[in-house]
């Protein structure tokens, strides 16, 4: 694994940590602990943060870039799991139990980390309750929105999967008809289960249906309703 740690200044880490979805509601005294017991790492682009079976001995908070963890298939498929850039915490559920990484995780920009190890965050849980229940609070969302990728990766259809992808990056800005996809087609194939071909083909037909238009990478969405029910299982025109 190529990568360049060091330790980082206590401000910068603090920082990066406020803005860490695990870490809104510390305190700057509990902000402090935390920075104190972590170390910056970079990776440079298409770089591994870590490997599925690798032990963890930490996990860590992006504080800028992106990171798409990812499994491979048996056939060598790559499946994307998920997306994380700044704020986004990777890493921490196999940490509690001591076990090893599930999954990939590569940097997909350079990207800019903290790494908090497994050994000293236990310890500063065992003396703030405040930590563990935050901690608690995260993994019940991100426990949700893996069960709601497994739904829609094994009960709907490749147009449906993306149709709901369009409507939650809508969600994002709800006052905005025109969305901006935050991957290229091939992530964004992998992320769905899907091929980059077949991708293109389900977005042609969206056009055709009068769903949305393409510029590029910036999509306006003309029928939301439409797209809810092709999200539903109905079949784009």
């Amino acid at each position: 694994m190529t990568r360049a740690a060091e330790r980082g200044s206590s401000a910068d880490a603090v920082e990066c940590l406020s803005h860490g979805l695990l870490f809104d509601n510390l305190s700057q005294k509990q902000l402090a602990q935390l920075g104190a017991i972590c170390s910056e790492r970079f990776y440079r682009k298409g770089k591994a943060i870590f490997a599925e079976g690798e032990k963890a001995e930490g996990f860590f908070v992006v504080c800028s870039g992106r990171v798409k963890v990812y499994k491979v298939s048996f056939d060598g498929r790559e499946q994307i799991l998920h997306i994380f850039d700044a704020g986004n915490i990777l890493g921490e559920v196999p940490v509690f139990a001591g076990s090893a990484y599930p999954a990939h995780a590569e940097a997909l920009t350079d990207v800019k980390a903290l790494f908090i190890p497994r050994n000293a965050f236990i310890g500063l849980l065992q003396e703030d309750s405040g930590l563990a229940l935050a901690m608690l609070a995260v993994l019940s969302r991100k426990l949700r929105h893996f069960a709601a990728l497994v739904e829609s990766l094994s009960l709907k259809e490749v147009p449906g999967r993306l149709a709901s992808y369009l409507l939650y990056l809508r969600e994002r800005n709800p006052a905005a008809d025109t969305v901006d996809l935050d991957l290229s087609k091939t992530q964004l194939a992998a992320v769905l289960g899907t091929i980059p071909e077949t991708l293109s083909r389900i977005f042609s037909k969206m056009v055709a249906a009068g769903l949305i238009e393409m510029q590029g990478r910036s999509i306006h969405i003309k029928d939301r309703e439409g797209l809810v029910a092709l999200s539903q299982g109905e079949k784009p025109g």
